[in-house]
């Protein structure tokens, strides 16, 4: 039977806290037990479906969530009703914009996700109080930036075989944040086939045929259309150029 992970450093922190394996990822690892035991109050956990939308384009942000679990993405859409998906979110990473009142992507879950999800004024109280956390948000931001410039070399200069390994590679990476930092090397993809392709620029065919090149390579095996195994995970790493 599973039971919550008890903080190594202190085990009086609330049982919501301790059964959470991406806090100490994410902005509650700058609280210490007594200031989670505050944030523990106006905080609760949401599991949302896939397809479920969390925010929409220039639509009011009433809260803010922590990713626990699942993938989530963002969309801008345009006057004609195109839409480009602009980014990701895995855990633990931050749902929101601090100091905006719209948010200015739509937010969507494109698998089941579950948010430890806080009230906008209760957030706001705490930073107010505790400039450390202020600070964890700032670096979670600034990697989130560093991400998409990353994104922008690809979409840019990398070649159709390059941009699709780069994607698994995110995937590998990024979609359990349950495996403490070690490579995930089996997981169902949150993405359709045209979605990927919308994230990178290219089209389904494109997408297609650079999965089939993968799988007759041996790099990956592909099941249930949408379940990958990185079979030599090296060979991926040198086909992201």
């Amino acid at each position: 039977m599973n039971t919550p992970r008890k903080d190594i450093h202190n085990s009086n922190v609330p049982k919501l806290c301790q059964s959470c394996d991406v806090r100490h990822k994410g902005m509650c690892g700058a609280l210490n037990a007594n200031e989670l035991v505050d944030f523990a109050k106006f905080t609760r956990v949401v599991k949302i479906s896939a397809g479920d939308v969390l925010l929409q384009e220039q639509g009011p942000i009433r809260s803010y969530a922590n990713v626990m679990r699942g993938v989530l993405k963002l969309t801008k859409t345009l006057a004609d009703g195109r839409q480009q998906i602009v980014g990701l979110q895995f855990a633990p990473d931050f749902v929101g914009r601090l100091h905006q009142d719209e948010s200015h992507v739509r937010v969507e879950a494109c698998s089941d996700v579950e948010i430890c999800s806080i009230t906008r004024n209760a957030l706001r109280k705490m930073l107010e109080e505790n400039p450390a956390l202020e600070a964890k948000l700032l670096h979670q931001a600034l990697r989130e930036v560093d991400q998409g410039r990353e994104w922008m070399l690809a979409l840019g200069r990398k070649t159709a075989p390059e941009k699709v390994a780069s994607f698994l590679m995110m995937m590998v990476r990024q979609i359990d944040p349950f495996a403490g930092g070690n490579a995930v090397t089996a997981f169902d993809l949150p993405l359709t086939r045209a979605e990927i392709g919308d994230f990178l620029g290219l089209t389904i065919g494109t997408v297609s045929r650079e999965f089939t090149r993968l799988r007759r390579a041996g790099v990956i095996q592909i099941s249930s259309h949408r379940h990958i195994n990185v079979l030599d995970l090296e060979a991926l790493r040198q086909c992201i150029g």
